[in-house]
């Protein structure tokens, strides 16, 4: 069953901090497997279909006392004004910003989920677990920009190279990432030790070889940044799903700034601790795990 009104891009209100929101369902879709909602506004961060290092926020939709069901997963979804059909996840052929296509977050909820376009509803995230995403995302982008400082500062570059971070230091976590994933908690990221990279003027060699004491300066200089407490802030350019955000944060006497669509903690006061572990895989490839806590 597809219950349909006109289908407007998602407002999302997660970037202030929103985690209980009322909305309009404005699409219901059963497919074989689950019930998919979509409404004009919602709290949820849904996992991206481009670079789904972030998973989507859990929760409740509530329709009224006595009808609610657990939003399992939340995605993103994108609709074809001119066909007026529905894609969402892998099947999404356009990229945003692509004209007659508006971009929306997709609730999946129980296929036992009875709902009309027009019905308002209560849409609530489970805070508990959206901060622990949170901390791990605002700690795993402090330890990129932790070991990009370290691998500067020690002298593993042998020349100067053309991509920089948020506080002007050679990019070492761009060029090399290849995948990341949050947890709780949690979050890993992992560095393709290749040809480009060396080719870049990268030492690898020595990188591998002194893991252990990498690890021990970018735990360091993640305790002095910890330390100042410094707000954490979601800075938009507008209100809908595909609209730009950037994650900013004081670090000594510089504000870094880089671009973000996932959750985050409000200051590093939220952290009781971060800290990072370096480990090389059987591939080649060297994992930098982000640990973190209330």
């Amino acid at each position: 069953m597809t219950l349909q009104t006109d289908i407007t891009p998602t407002k999302v209100s997660f970037p202030a901090g929103t985690v209980s929101q009322q909305s309009e369902v404005i699409w219901c879709q059963h497919t074989t497997d689950a019930c998919l909602v979509v409404t004009e506004q919602t709290p949820f961060h849904p996992v991206s279909h481009i670079w789904p290092d972030h998973p989507a926020d859990r929760g409740t939709l509530c329709l009224d006392n006595t009808h609610s069901w657990p939003v399992a997963d939340c995605v993103i979804g994108a609709w074809d004004c001119e066909q007026r059909r529905l894609y969402w996840g892998g099947d999404i052929p356009v990229k945003r910003d692509t004209p007659n296509w508006h971009f929306v977050v997709v609730h999946c909820l129980p296929l036992s989920a009875v709902l009309q376009c027009g019905q308002r509803v209560t849409l609530m995230v489970d805070r508990a677990y959206q901060n622990r995403l949170s901390r791990a995302h605002s700690g795993a982008h402090l330890a990129a920009l932790a070991l990009n400082r370290v691998l500067q500062q020690q002298g593993y570059w042998r020349k100067d190279a053309s991509r920089l971070d948020a506080l002007g230091q050679i990019d070492f976590h761009s060029y090399a990432e290849q995948r990341s994933e949050v947890g709780e908690d949690r979050c890993l990221d992992s560095y393709r030790m290749g040809k480009t990279l060396r080719k870049r003027g990268f030492n690898s060699a020595e990188f591998i070889a002194a893991l252990p004491q990498v690890c021990e300066l970018v735990n360091t200089q993640l305790a002095l940044w910890l330390e100042q407490g410094s707000a954490i802030s979601l800075q938009c350019d507008g209100p809908y799903l595909t609209d730009s955000r950037y994650w900013q944060c004081q670090l000594d006497s510089e504000l870094a700034v880089i671009p973000c669509g996932g959750t985050h903690i409000d200051s590093l006061s939220a952290l009781g601790s971060l800290t990072i572990s370096l480990a090389l895989t059987d591939c080649g490839d060297v994992e930098m795990t982000t640990y973190t806590q209330a």
